[in-house]
């Protein structure tokens, strides 16, 4: 992620971890490149300062937002939001993962935040076909999931 970093986003100037999966992740991206770390969770929190973002940030700071998991894009979004919202430019978004369902990329385009992802859900499922690790008929099974995983049940294939 910081080799990626540094060759799309060499002007940022502060990294942002989404709560919670990605907080340790942005730690550590953050102290490679020596810049500040905030976390955002994706609603304020219900009590206390009730701060929706932790850590200190300047109005006007270049950010790049951390992530582990992108399903539908929506609590990850939230967070560039509320950066937005607190007065920052939000240069894109790098995740581990994305299941590469339709409607996180439709809400990534809407939302005018590049998402780049180290993998996903097509290049999960070649190379578990590839290694042996899950047969043909897994591999269409598997495939259809991603389809309508709200609705796909393993029986209907």
């Amino acid at each position: 992620m910081v080799r990626i970093i540094q060759e799309k986003y060499d002007n940022v100037q502060v990294i942002a971890g989404v709560a919670t999966g990605a907080i340790a992740l942005g730690v550590l991206i953050a102290d490679e490149l020596g810049l500040p770390f905030v976390y955002v969770r994706p609603e304020p929190k219900g009590h206390g300062r009730q701060n929706q973002i932790e850590g200190f940030l300047e109005k006007g700071k270049r950010v790049l937002v951390i992530e582990d998991l992108i399903s539908t894009g929506g609590s990850s979004l939230k967070a560039v939001e509320a950066l937005r919202a607190a007065g920052t430019e939000v240069l894109g978004m790098i995740a581990i993962f994305t299941y590469g369902f339709s409607v996180s990329s439709e809400k990534f385009i809407e939302s005018k935040c590049e998402l780049t992802t180290l993998s996903d859900y097509d290049h999960l499922l070649e190379a578990s076909l590839k290694t042996g690790f899950i047969s043909e008929k897994e591999h269409l099974l598997l495939s259809s999931w991603r389809l309508n995983p709200s609705e796909w049940t393993p029986n209907k294939k």
